[in-house]
């Protein structure tokens, strides 16, 4: 008879580890939305992956390091690192539309918004700040940190004139959100589909905007 073969073992970042990983940040990204930081306990998180909770603490740590990595999974799903790349030879225009599309809906998705009022929730209800300082490093601090590194290589190159980076940063981000995102918030917009054009239509206009102000003279 033939030996069977052995089977093998599977070591350290298996896929089912992978799999594990994906649906506690799948669960913990759903709770917090809903119930915030205090208002989610680990226990929760683990019952909704369908892991033990000793799972949970083995991937992530605690749950302050839980919540960071959810904040950061959802930023990077959507605004990767690499969008904001300006490779030798690109349009300016064409570089800041995309990440215009990309960022104005992120800022404005009813996912985003919902993190952002349940932790806003937190805060005036006596919760610890620094659930917030989270949400600023991984999100804004993130975003003007690249954005400004993405300004500052197209001014090198002639595409734009721009003596301060990083205002200039702050004001394009700030063009993006309008009150788009104040809207949402308060639940002001009638229709979704009128809604996510009038993002798209905002977008553009804050580029256009942003190339008046910046374009080199010459």
């Amino acid at each position: 008879m033939n030996a069977s073969p052995k089977m093998k073992t599977q070591g350290p970042g298996r896929p089912k580890d992978m799999e594990k990983r994906a649906a506690i940040l799948d669960a913990a990204k759903a709770l917090f939305t809903q119930g915030g930081f205090a208002g989610t306990s680990m226990d929760a998180v683990a019952a909704s992956a369908g892991v033990s909770k000793l799972t949970v603490y083995s991937h992530f740590g605690d749950k302050d390091n839980l919540f960071r990595e959810v904040i950061r999974a959802h930023v990077q799903e959507r605004l990767p690192d690499d969008l904001f790349d300006f490779e030798a030879g690109a349009d300016i225009r064409a570089t800041l539309v995309a990440i215009a599309r990309r960022y104005a809906a992120t800022e404005t998705n009813t996912e985003s918004v919902g993190t952002f009022r349940a932790i806003l929730s937190d805060c005036q209800s006596g919760g610890n700040p620094r659930f917030g300082r989270l949400i600023w490093e991984e999100g804004p601090a993130r975003m003007h940190k690249l954005m400004g590194r993405l300004l500052g290589d197209a001014a090198e190159r002639g595409q734009l004139e721009i003596s301060d980076v990083s205002r200039a940063t702050t004001q394009f981000l700030a063009l993006l959100k309008g009150d788009l995102l104040i809207r949402r918030l308060f639940g002001c917009e009638d229709c979704a589909v009128q809604f996510a054009e009038e993002v798209n239509t905002n977008a553009l206009a804050a580029v256009e905007m942003f190339m008046r102000a910046y374009a080199p003279r010459a």
